[in-house]
């Protein structure tokens, strides 16, 4: 079992900065690969990064690319996500997820094994 905490959401103007932490327990956290996901009210579920066991296997939903960043701190068992040049549409709780595949990058949320309890993103225009 593990379990994952997210911090550090919260309400930033159009254009700005966020980074979301993702706290695991539990487990080896290099055992696993991690991700993010995001909900927005009345939507499914949504990929926006993932990255491998080691930090160097990335991917990325399209519409975040360059804009975010995903990376990883083994040895403080976290997970970040750089969020910059922020928009209105990005706004939605932000999901951590842990998948026992160390070496994948699935943007297949049924694919992930454990989840965080999610911290919201609120981006004003």
């Amino acid at each position: 079992q593990v379990q994952l905490v997210e911090s550090g959401g919260g309400l930033v103007q159009a254009g700005g900065s966020l980074r979301l932490s993702c706290a695991a327990s539990g487990r080896t956290f290099s055992n696993y690969a991690m991700g993010w996901f995001r909900q927005a009210p009345g939507m499914e579920r949504e990929f926006v990064a993932a990255i491998n066991w080691s930090g160097g296997r990335l991917n990325y939903l399209p519409s975040v690319k360059g804009r975010f960043s995903i990376s990883r701190d083994n040895a403080k068992n976290t997970v970040y996500l750089q969020m910059n040049s922020l928009k209105p549409e990005d706004t939605a709780v932000y999901y951590c997820a842990a998948n026992r595949n160390s070496d994948s990058i699935y943007a297949n949320r049924y694919q992930y094994d454990f989840w965080g309890q999610g911290t919201q993103v609120t981006v004003s225009s």
